[in-house]
């Protein structure tokens, strides 16, 4: 009785706890010429912006590329506009998504080949926070 006490508690607390509250689809939008990462949150989670305001808060998303002398850029990753809002967890005022939020960074003209690398992020709800985590991505420009 214990062993399947043990095996539904863990089953149940890796399931609250797993980082699937997120889901990535990186993709090259060639009329745009830019790298699309649209994220898909979870009902009652919220990912937080690159451009946290406080010292105190959460970590930030952010993305890294490995380097590809093919591969030019033009300007840095931008992201919508952030809700701006009282985050319990902190007690303080943060900016981050909720449902979905598409991040963009422009390629310069001419740079093709693929662009691997890692999206750092961390999800909250109303009453915890999940570990960061490090996504890799791969996408491949014509």
């Amino acid at each position: 009785m214990k062993y399947i006490l043990l095996v539904l508690v863990t089953s149940l607390s890796t399931w609250v706890f797993s980082q699937e509250k997120v889901s990535w689809v990186v993709s090259y939008n060639a009329p745009e010429n830019q790298i699309e990462f649209r994220a898909t949150i979870a009902d009652g989670w919220h990912l937080y912006s690159q451009f946290i305001q406080n010292d105190i808060g959460p970590v930030p998303t952010a993305f890294v590329f490995n380097e590809n002398e093919a591969v030019k850029w033009s300007g840095a990753v931008q992201e919508p506009e952030a809700i701006h809002a009282y985050d319990e967890n902190f007690e303080a005022s943060l900016d981050f998504f909720k449902n979905q939020a598409v991040f963009t960074r422009k390629i310069a003209t001419g740079s093709k080949g693929t662009i691997t690398g890692y999206i750092t992020y961390m999800v909250c709800n109303e009453i915890m926070c999940l570990p960061p985590v490090d996504e890799s991505f791969t996408v491949t420009i014509p």
